[in-house]
């Protein structure tokens, strides 16, 4: 499940691209209070921050600073809007489109030579049958004398 994750990220595919940009959107703000509500309070305990975006900045000489928490925050942001547009939209229609092709390809199977003419060969047998289990009306008088020349 995990490698169709992977490969899903590292594909590439317009359309998937398209349905992460969209769904990414819509589950914003969830993604955000999942973010605010549990992950910066677990940062706040671990670096005495109050979220990611103040937690480990490292100060540069010329006074700028690298926030690095902020950077975390951004991945986490994503790896969630790509979790969940794997696992609720992507896995699901991957397995339908499996199960889709299966039921075509299963479809009503040709009947193999072999079998046409064993079908055949019992119907001409039951046909046979019926007519051999009827009486024979006669061709002619039964006990018609024959000419004697």
């Amino acid at each position: 499940m995990f490698k169709g994750f992977k490969e899903f990220l590292l594909r590439g595919n317009v359309i998937d691209l398209a349905v992460a940009v969209v769904i990414g959107a819509a589950f914003n703000a969830v993604v955000e209070k999942v973010v605010a509500t549990l992950i910066n309070p677990l940062i706040g305990l671990a670096f005495k921050a109050d979220s990611l975006d103040d937690a480990l900045k490292v100060g540069l000489p010329n006074g700028d600073t690298l926030a690095i928490g902020a950077l975390i925050g951004a991945i986490i942001n994503f790896l969630i809007v790509a979790a969940v547009v794997y696992f609720v939209f992507v896995l699901p229609m991957n397995e339908l489109r499996k199960r889709t092709a299966k039921t075509e390809e299963e479809g009503p199977a040709a009947a193999s030579e072999q079998e046409l003419l064993s079908e055949i060969r019992d119907l001409l047998k039951a046909q046979n049958g019926a007519v051999a289990a009827a009486p024979a009306a006669p061709a002619g008088p039964a006990h018609a004398e024959k000419p004697q020349a």
